[in-house]
């Protein structure tokens, strides 16, 4: 009988136990850091205590310090060879690399291929010309001007992707053409923001929301409320796009927007943005923003800036041909329009 006592006791004790240790409820929390790519970062996510979180936010905020470090394109870094390195010795030698500089220029040359040469990291000898007069016209607007078109032909003879040589037995990046220089504005915040999803997913973090600079990616879906992630699309057309225009819905999908309006400067009462047709030499002018869906973030910040240069109907004709893909245009007149199923993402705001 005493026996019997006692295993009943320890029934009810090891039951207590398992109460005591089931899950704790999922909290939603958030956090933002400045600083790295030169832009906001926002994280959203669903962990068992502030603790936890911290420690996703702690991991997204490490690996994305290391590929900004590795990936930029103006500064050096002690003990690491860059992007800007690569820039530095171009023409010169060969300069070993971070296994994620060669994944991300083989990733760009994927891209270029895929977009026709509209968006070509082996275009910087051109953005830097437009770098530097859209530099001096913010700090000196009065005396703001445009680059000479003969100065911009020049460059843009130095932009063959073909002049980037990767060797990834030695892990060496060598630019062939002297008078070369790599930009990955394009791709790199997007390809970041994605390797980075992917690092604090395998963390164990299930359902959050990761904002680079405008470049999204949702990690699974609200996994309390089981509904897609609401996500704001910016009014390119308002002050420094600081209204809405539309709510997405995204569940474990990334959307990039590429816009005219925070990125610019005026010269005689024009606004020049920094997305540069490769065709023209000149800032693209067909539209004010467009956003573009899909799953990958660095393959959506790619397509965003490319479709951004291209005509309407090439741009809707392109994109309808990438499967899972899909595209919002803002046009300079507030007009918009939608690639075949953009608007199925589109939430009704009350």
């Amino acid at each position: 009988m005493i026996r019997k006592v006692v295993s009943i006791l320890m029934v009810i004790l090891i039951l207590i136990s398992l109460t005591s240790c089931k899950e704790k409820e999922l909290v939603r929390y958030e956090s933002e850091f400045i600083i790295l790519f030169d832009t906001v970062t926002r994280i959203v996510g669903f962990a068992h205590s502030k603790e936890e979180f911290k420690e996703y936010a702690q991991v997204i905020y490490d690996n994305l310090k290391e590929y900004h470090q590795l990936y930029d394109i103006y500064n050096d870094y002690e003990g690491i060879n860059n992007i800007k390195t690569i820039n530095d010795n171009a023409g010169i030698k060969p300069v070993k690399v971070d296994q994620r500089i060669i994944d991300l220029l083989k990733f760009s040359k994927e891209v270029y291929e895929k977009t026709n040469g509209e968006t070509n990291i082996a275009f910087g000898a051109v953005l830097k010309i437009w770098h530097e007069y859209r530099t001096e016209g913010i700090d000196d607007p009065d005396n703001a001007s445009l680059p000479p078109i003969e100065e911009l032909k020049k460059a843009a003879e130095h932009t063959n992707i073909e002049d980037i040589i990767i060797d990834e037995e030695e892990s060496t990046v060598f630019l062939r053409d002297p008078l070369m220089s790599l930009d990955v504005g394009a791709v790199a915040k997007g390809y970041a923001t994605e390797q980075v999803s992917k690092i604090v997913r395998e963390k164990g973090l299930t359902s959050g929301l990761l904002s680079v600079g405008g470049n999204v990616r949702a990690i699974n879906n609200n996994i309390v409320t089981g509904d897609s992630w609401n996500v704001g699309v910016q009014d390119p057309n308002s002050p420094r796009g600081q209204s809405i225009l539309k709510l997405v819905k995204i569940d474990d999908l990334s959307m990039v927007t590429s816009g005219d309006y925070e990125r610019y400067y005026v010269v005689n009462g024009e606004k020049y943005n920094h997305i540069i047709d490769k065709d023209t030499l000149y800032p693209a002018e067909y539209f004010s923003a467009i956003t573009i869906i899909c799953e990958d973030s660095g393959m959506a910040d790619a397509l965003s800036t490319a479709t951004f240069a291209m005509p309407f109907e090439e741009g809707m004709e392109f994109i309808n041909s990438l499967p899972g893909t899909e595209a919002m245009w803002v046009f300079t007149d507030g007009t918009i329009k939608y690639s075949e199923n953009f608007e199925s993402y589109i939430k009704e705001q009350s």
